[in-house]
């Protein structure tokens, strides 16, 4: 019962946070301002890890970037590609940083999953991927993403 409190206060955490980066995304610019495509692996079993590369595309130029990062109450496997849109960034500096995410997926074989992601500097990332593997994902996901 406990663990069952715990996971549903984590659940809560993470819908505030997205409500949060939902309205603070609604002060800046209601179109992307860039776009990212990422290529990551995710492994878990309970506490997930991922990890990948990606390229952004803004004012003309293609800047690359690692992402790695955790995630709570994830089983399997998946190789990702995602694809998604940039909003609130003012410069290439601002992707970079540690991100908070609300996920909710589920991929058997080759499905689709979104997912929407925060920095501290504001910059909301909405991704669309699409997943190889059988992978179940819910709950409150962290990335740090960096420069290369």
């Amino acid at each position: 019962m406990r663990k069952h409190r715990m996971f549903v206060s984590l659940v809560m955490a993470g819908i505030l946070l997205f409500v949060v980066a939902a309205a603070k995304a609604e002060e800046g610019p209601i179109y992307p301002i860039g776009e990212v495509t990422i290529e990551a692996k995710q492994l878990a079993a309970g506490v997930g890890y991922s990890w990948g590369d990606g390229v952004m595309k803004f004012q003309g130029k293609e800047y690359r970037f690692t992402v790695q990062g955790l995630n709570v109450a994830a089983v399997g496997f998946a190789k990702i590609h995602a694809v998604g849109d940039v909003y609130n960034l003012k410069t290439a500096a601002d992707l970079a940083g540690k991100y908070v995410a609300v996920s909710a997926g589920l991929s058997l074989a080759k499905g689709v999953a979104g997912l929407s992601m925060r920095n501290d500097k504001g910059v909301v990332i909405n991704l669309r991927s699409a997943q190889q593997g059988v992978q179940l994902n819910l709950g409150v996901d962290g990335f740090n993403l960096k420069m290369k």
